[in-house]
């Protein structure tokens, strides 16, 4: 599918922000994210393998969220680097578009200044931390996006997770929920639970291929 042919959906200045930046053609998953309600506003548990696209799929339901005023888009990562990494990345993409910060400090702090904020990136610990302070701009939050949601099955972040998610379903009726990750053993039982849309697809951008390094060769698989 080419960009293009989205182009009457997209917000037109994030259109030409992804034309900028050389998008000209969907990758696999994010036709079948499109063709599967990312825009319509449902929710999507994506699994595909690394560098597929998955993150571009976050950023058109936060963008359009923000740019059409449906609201705010929180995005949760599992480790603080990670969210640094996203953040400096989001910045330099989409810094003319909206308002966006980073939110990974203090655990006993509502962090009120995120009100003045659209695109806000943190760590699931945080978050759960600044519902339960109850932070007054919740409720403007329109998308939450959760990057490695394989995650779930760690023993110490997982129950985090997991709990985020069950109160968010509750306490946020009308968000969209992305979930994403490379890998998850049991997708349709997570896609029922978060009831979300299953995108599964194993395009990716170099091929993978199994070898045996042995002697300083490697004997690659037939």
């Amino acid at each position: 599918m080419l960009l293009k042919q989205i182009k009457k959906k997209l917000n037109q200045d994030f259109y030409s922000i992804l034309e900028k930046q050389g998008i000209k053609e969907l990758r696999p998953c994010q036709e079948k994210a499109i063709k599967d309600g990312l825009l319509e506003g449902k929710n999507l548990l994506v699994c595909t393998p690394t560098a597929s696209g998955k993150t571009l799929i976050a950023e058109i339901a936060a963008l359009q969220s923000i740019l059409n005023k449906k609201g705010k888009t929180v995005y949760v990562v599992p480790l603080r680097s990670l969210a640094n990494e996203k953040f400096k990345d989001f910045k330099r993409k989409y810094d003319k578009l909206c308002r966006i910060a980073l939110s990974i400090g203090n655990i006993d702090s509502a962090d009120p200044y995120l009100q003045n904020y659209d695109l806000i990136i943190t760590t699931a610990e945080k978050f759960d931390s600044l519902i339960r302070h109850h932070a007054v701009w919740l409720e403007q939050v329109g998308v939450v996006v959760f990057d490695e949601i394989h995650l779930l099955n760690d023993v110490e972040r997982g129950p985090v997770v997991e709990i985020l998610i069950t109160i968010i379903k509750q306490l946020l009726k009308n968000v969209q929920i992305l979930a994403l990750s490379a890998t998850i053993g049991n997708p349709e039982e997570l896609a029922e639970w978060l009831d979300a849309e299953l995108v599964i697809d194993n395009w990716r951008p170099v091929k993978l291929e199994k070898g045996v390094y042995f002697n300083n060769e490697i004997d690659f698989k037939k």
